[in-house]
């Protein structure tokens, strides 16, 4: 006694009836991240030598581009350490922030939204 495999059945349309729907299959393109800058603020008392310490510290700066960022903080009053993620930028922050406050020293760094 041999028996079969059951074949499922399908039907299949003969004609469009109107009621088909058609998915499209589109590309989902993500925005990239928003960035920030992180600034040091001028003060008049953090020692200018503590802030090129910072950069190479925090902000991997070689001396002459840590100096250079200091003199610009220095001069106008701000100066911009780095650009990062959201995320990454606060981290940076707070360590610099950390860091001059187990100093002594009243150094101020903020990040800000690039636009």
């Amino acid at each position: 006694m041999a028996t079969k495999n059951p074949t499922p059945k399908v039907q299949l349309p003969d004609r469009d009836d109107g009621n088909s729907v058609v998915l499209e299959r589109r590309t989902q393109r993500t925005q990239p991240p928003q960035m920030f800058q992180v600034l040091m603020l001028n003060d008049d008392f953090t020692p200018m030598e503590f802030v090129v310490m910072v950069l190479q510290e925090f902000f991997s700066k070689d001396r002459e581009s840590a100096t250079q960022i200091m003199l610009k903080i220095h001069l106008d009053g701000k100066g911009v350490c780095g650009v990062y993620s959201k995320d990454v930028a606060a981290t940076k922050v707070d360590q610099v922030l950390e860091a001059a406050r187990k100093s002594g020293h009243p150094l101020q760094c903020v990040a800000e939204p690039i636009e």
